[in-house]
Order: structure tokens, then C-alpha cells, then sequence
């Protein structure tokens, strides 16, 4: 198994993130419907927060682009240090793994409370 490290922007602690991810192929037809579960880390009983196409937390931009949004609510319940995100086609039978699992550092800001 190989794995691709790609940077990326940081989950800042009571702001909203945005995470656009583009695939090699075409992950994200229009007909998809995507989940993912926001969780502190893999072993983590609960997920904070579960990211879907039905509620705005996963936004399929085109066939090879999609874009995760976590408002600043949930990006307010974690700690610092990393978060962890995959992503699920639950449109098929059985759902279908996208293959990919993002580990994203999570900080405090300077500025907060505002």
C-alpha cells in the first residue's frame, strides 16, 4: 500500500475549513452521493461530526473535484493536534471506500473569540 503525503491548510480551531480534494479520475460523478465521519483520530469511538452530499459537508464540485466543508461549531469542538477524514460513495451497494484516508493538523488560533 502506498501512501501520498500532500500538504494542505490546517483545521483552525473555531473558524470554518474549506478543503477542496481533486482526483486523478473521475471519484465524484454527479449522481454520487458522499459521506465521510470528521474524527479525532482513527480509533476514536465517536466521530465529531459526519460530512455528507445531503448536508453541505461534502460538496461535489465536478467529476474529480470535491470540497469539504466543516463549519467553525464543529471545528470549535477539537483540539489541537490532527483531525481525520475519509470519504465513502453511500449512493452504491454496498458503499463503496474512496481509498483515501486525509490526517489534517488542527490548531489554536491567536485571534479568537471574536
Amino acid at each position: 500500500m502506498s501512501v501520498s503525503v500532500s500538504d494542505g491548510p490546517a483545521i483552525i480551531i473555531g473558524y470554518e475549513y474549506r478543503l477542496q480534494i481533486e482526483a486523478d479520475a473521475g471519484l465524484f460523478p454527479a449522481e454520487a452521493r458522499l459521506a465521510g465521519q470528521l474524527r479525532p483520530k482513527v480509533s476514536a469511538s465517536a466521530p465529531v461530526v459526519t460530512l455528507t452530499s445531503e448536508n453541505g459537508g461534502i460538496v461535489r464540485l465536478t467529476d474529480r473535484v470535491a470540497e469539504l466543508v466543516v463549519p467553525a461549531t464543529v471545528t470549535s469542538q477539537l483540539v489541537p493536534g490532527s483531525a481525520v477524514i475519509d470519504m465513502v460513495r453511500i449512493d452504491l451497494f454496498p458503499p463503496r471506500h474512496l481509498a483515501f484516508i486525509l490526517e489534517i493538523p488542527v490548531i489554536r488560533p491567536v485571534t479568537r473569540g471574536l
